[in-house]
């Protein structure tokens, strides 16, 4: 009696199993990307440690893409085994290494979000019209209706060579925030009330009494900025698709178990407390936002936060423009949230630091750099730094350490120059640092430490002293080699 449950059980976890990605060699590569209109092409290595962490993301993502209209098909090759000569062809240096390729031929390096959520809304921008043509008020309606949690962005134009419809179609061309969609038809926007504007239509899911569910363009406003600036609200929902739009200001996220798909009154519930305070700032340009906690773990944890066992309550955390972060300590209400949010504007509360211990001793020719001494040895105004973010799996790494040993060997007399490196898995890596993969090296220039350069010269010992003898404040010294 139990086999066709055995089998049911079988089948059912062959099909939870099951990827829609795509699995290519050399052999392979060019033929089949050749037959897709829009692939996103992931560069891997099978030992990567953010390569293991995409992989459920990518996988996810791709079944999605590919119900898509037009599908957008999702790709991937070992470069360590039959894709070597593909990844060297595509100049693949690190892992992962994301590319957007249109019937074969490489569009663009993938720099978007690496959720699933992040990646669907990302690549169906590259499939497909930026915005969808409109041409009643019915269409216009089923089509803001159908937004999920996202937000729509409808323009009413009277033809397509107004500044107005120019501005938008520029915009819907580049951003991948939100829906976008238009209508030159009178009659529709006459129904709707609109003539020759723009309107963000906020999610249903998400509509509550303290703010209004649309919001019309003002004229003589640039339209990037006021969408940007309005389209959210008072508090935004920041999933990882979407977190980018929020860095322009001083930020407070409060984490729950936010689901709009299965549970809209309880989202709202905590929403609507987030935005009572969050409506008391407004004018001291800050953001606010909530996110779910299961989908924002890593982030939450990034700032030292993780729910208590049993718990339903919110937790906040802040971050200012530097992407410093500060977590609320206190149980969430109205009360100790305003008054947090407050101390954090007005500098009163430390910020947190991931961060490993200071090393006992930091005296060899390679500096070891943590969290909370990057500012005293990597922003110190006067040395030059050249150091390297790594991760302790990364085989990179791990094959460019002799070397990097061996650079700072002899550059050890050069008294105003620092050769370091930081496990960027332990430690937090500050704005303006983007390290997507690894290693990721930077130098950091004595007297201008805001303005890092990007390493992205040969990883030979002869190449990095030819880079820093023409970056470097100072000249350069090198040792002689022994005989």
């Amino acid at each position: 009696m139990m086999r066709p449950v055995l089998l049911f059980s079988a089948v059912f976890c062959a099909l939870a199993a099951a990827s829609d990605v795509v699995e290519l060699g050399d052999a392979n590569f060019q033929s089949t990307l050749e037959g897709f209109d829009t692939a996103l092409v992931k560069f891997y290595a099978p030992w990567c440690g953010h390569c293991k962490r995409l992989a459920p993301e990518f996988d996810d993502a791709s079944s999605r893409l590919l119900a898509n209209d037009p599908p957008v098909h999702l790709v991937k090759v070992d470069c360590t085994a039959d894709g070597k000569d593909s990844c060297s062809k595509h100049g693949v240096s690190g892992y992962p290494t994301l590319k957007i390729f249109k019937n074969g031929e490489v569009a663009s390096d993938y720099d978007g979000p690496r959720q699933a959520d992040g990646i669907v809304s990302f690549m169906k921008k590259q499939a497909g019209p930026s915005s969808k043509e409109m041409s009643t008020a019915a269409e216009i309606k089923d089509f803001t209706a159908a937004a999920g949690t996202d937000h729509s962005v409808v323009g009413f134009f009277t033809s397509d060579t107004s500044a107005l419809a120019k501005s938008f179609k520029k915009f819907a061309d580049k951003s991948d925030l939100f829906r976008f969609g238009h209508t030159y038809d009178a009659d529709a926007a006459n129904e709707l009330g609109k003539k020759d504007t723009v309107v963000v239509y906020r999610p249903a899911s998400m509509s509550t009494p303290l703010e209004e569910s649309t919001v019309t363009y003002e004229a003589g406003v640039d339209l990037e900025t006021w969408i940007k600036e309005n389209a959210f609200g008072v508090v935004g929902l920041k999933t990882a698709g979407n977190e980018g739009y929020f860095k322009s200001r001083p930020l407070c996220t409060v984490y729950y178990d936010v689901d709009y798909l299965h549970n809209a009154k309880g989202s709202n519930y905590w929403r609507n407390r987030v935005m009572k305070v969050g409506k008391k700032f407004v004018n001291k340009e800050a953001f606010f936002a909530i996110a779910n906690l299961a989908a924002m773990t890593q982030e939450a944890q990034e700032c030292g936060l993780a729910a208590e066992p049993g718990s339903k309550d919110p937790i906040v955390c802040c971050k200012d423009q530097k992407e410093r972060k500060y977590k609320m300590t206190e149980k969430f209400s109205l009360k100790t949230f305003e008054s947090f949010v407050n101390s954090f504007l007005d500098g009163k509360v430390e910020a947190f630091i991931k961060s490993e211990p200071v090393p006992a001793s930091n005296d060899g020719p390679v500096k070891v750099v943590v969290g909370s001494e990057f500012d005293k040895i990597v922003n110190d105004e006067t040395k030059d730094v050249l150091i390297e973010f790594y991760a302790p799996w990364c085989g990179h790494c791990k094959s460019l350490e002799p070397k990097y040993n061996e650079l700072g060997e002899k550059l050890k007399a050069n008294e105003n120059l620092v050769i370091a490196k930081m496990d960027a898995t332990a430690n937090d890596v500050p704005a303006p640092y983007d390290v997507r993969g690894f290693p990721t090296i930077y130098f950091s220039p004595k007297g201008d430490k805001q303005n890092p350069k990007k390493y992205e010269m040969g990883r030979e010992v002869p190449d990095f002293i030819k880079y820093l003898k023409n970056e470097a404040s100072d000249p350069i010294v090198e040792a002689k080699s022994e005989l």
